[in-house]
């Protein structure tokens, strides 16, 4: 985390869940998407951290 700064690799590991599921979600709109860097990789701060943990909080987990 240089910055403050995080990767969608970073992020996902610190809320449980793969970078792939946080793409899922911004693609279907359940979250919004984040800012992009100089080559178009999502950056993301301490702020967004904070929503996707409170948006995977909210989900029910149908099965377990």
């Amino acid at each position: 985390m240089a910055n403050g700064r995080m990767t969608i690799t970073d992020v996902a590991e610190r809320i449980g869940v793969t970078s792939k599921t946080i793409v899922r979600w911004e693609k279907s709109g359940k979250v919004s998407h984040p800012k992009r860097d100089w080559r178009g990789w999502r950056v993301y701060d301490k702020k967004d951290l904070t929503k996707l943990r409170d948006f995977k909080e909210t989900i029910i987990y149908i099965g377990e």
